[in-house]
């Protein structure tokens, strides 16, 4: 704690999950965070993972760790605006930017190869076995898997974890019968990371496992959240246009069907106009200053109020930025991520992860072999710490993690070693 002139973080907030506390860092806890989160693979490998289109398509499509970048410019920026324009907060007690932008920096480490299409291709596989999340993997990694070597965690403050979980439902909890839930949800087994992150405190009756208690996040993680929805709503949008996906037929056409309005002020009718001047990057920009001013605080008194002032303040959104944001990421989805050009990626994409998967299953879950064969597919490590698990579960996820961890390429490359003949030689790396 020394040097941290921020009465707004205590002790519960500063303290480490495994209790250890460094006393003579020149750094804040929270920068120390930060700074373990930018040195590890994990983050670096966001680099060529998939966020609209592919990695490695064009140089200059955004990819997870350009939007990574992104996010936590826009969540500091909002920890700058709220500080400057808010009555809750001093100049010794306020949000500290450099939390928000771990927190930013992390929230999407344990997303999967092929964007949110192998996220669900995963969880798919993963039924029988606990479930596939990018958030709960994300988790995952911060407390139990980041230093590959040490396949340890990065023993993360408690305001930074409970920064990242944007979702406090156990997969279970979502479980209806045989169905298996769709997404937003933590892993059973992390049950007790939770636990932590809330101090023991009980939720509230009236926060049920789903979206009520998922609407229970700290302000860092408001903030993120927010920050999130203004990268995507607007800065994915700029990469559509550049891309060729959405033009002003298109547009025209889905604000036509929709009943949207395409009129001077209007969002589309903003949006038409900028395309037709060259002008999407300033379009976006401009709006992204708009919707980081349209953030505010309120204060509150909840179950965890009274332990943290990160459960003190609610950040509210004008609504109708909310409302342009929502119809921005509709139009994204609608006319890009649904376009014949992406599902076909999407599709190339499940069927690499679900023959990889079907391979890796009887060879390492199932615990068989391949036409009679005992096949070494995996590299030593990865192999030893997954045929040393006895539970077949843990073998399960342990090949997920192992999946979830690949690029784009490596993936692909991956596949291309195990399925198609004349690739590869004897000097390729797996991963």
């Amino acid at each position: 704690m020394a040097g941290l002139m921020n009465t707004f973080y205590n002790a519960f907030d500063t303290e480490r999950l495994s209790g250890w506390e460094a006393a003579d860092d020149f750094r804040t806890p929270f920068q120390v965070d930060r700074d373990r989160v930018l040195h590890t693979p994990a983050f670096r490998r966001l680099q060529s993972k998939t966020q609209v289109f592919w990695s490695g398509e064009y140089d200059f499509y955004r990819t997870r760790l350009t939007h990574s970048l992104e996010v936590a410019q826009i969540g500091r920026s909002i920890c700058h605006w709220l500080k400057q324009s808010s009555d809750c907060l001093r100049d010794d007690y306020f949000i500290d930017p450099e939390l928000v932008e771990v927190v930013c920096l992390s929230h999407d480490l344990g997303h999967p190869p092929f964007g949110h299409a192998g996220e669900r291709s995963l969880n798919f596989l993963m039924k029988d076995y606990g479930g596939f999340e990018g958030n709960a993997q994300t988790l995952r990694l911060l407390t139990e898997r980041i230093f590959s070597v040490k396949r340890t965690g990065m023993d993360p403050t408690r305001a930074f974890l409970d920064g990242i979980l944007k979702y406090k439902t156990l997969w279970s909890e979502l479980r209806t019968g045989a169905e298996a839930p769709e997404n937003h949800f933590i892993y059973d087994q992390q049950t007790n990371y939770l636990d932590w992150a809330m101090g023991g405190v009980d939720f509230p009756i009236e926060l049920t496992p789903g979206k009520p208690r998922d609407s229970f996040k700290s302000v860092e993680c408001q903030v993120m959240d927010w920050a999130d929805d203004t990268a995507y709503s607007l800065n994915d949008l700029a990469d559509s246009v550049r891309a060729g996906f959405l033009s002003i037929g298109n547009i025209e056409c889905w604000a036509e069907k929709t009943g949207e309005s395409l009129d001077e002020g209007a969002p589309l009718g903003d949006l038409v106009r900028a395309i037709r001047g060259n002008r999407v990057e300033p379009f976006a920009g401009k709006r992204i200053g708009k919707y980081i001013q349209a953030a505010s605080l309120r204060e509150e008194t909840n179950s965890m109020s009274a332990q943290s002032n990160r459960y003190r303040y609610v950040v509210d959104v004008d609504e109708e930025t909310v409302r342009e944001s929502e119809l921005f990421k509709r139009l994204a989805f609608e006319v890009v991520f649904l376009s014949p050009e992406l599902k076909q990626l999407e599709h190339k994409g499940n069927y690499m992860l679900e023959r990889l998967w079907g391979v890796l299953k009887t060879r390492y879950i199932d615990a068989g072999t391949i036409a009679g064969q005992d096949f070494q597919l995996l590299p030593e490590g990865i192999a030893a710490e997954i045929e040393a698990a006895t539970d077949v579960n843990q073998r399960a996820r342990l090949v997920c993690d192992f999946l979830a961890g690949m690029t784009d390429g490596s993936a692909a490359r991956f596949y291309k070693r195990l399925f198609v003949p004349d690739f590869g030689s004897i000097g390729d790396l797996v991963g």
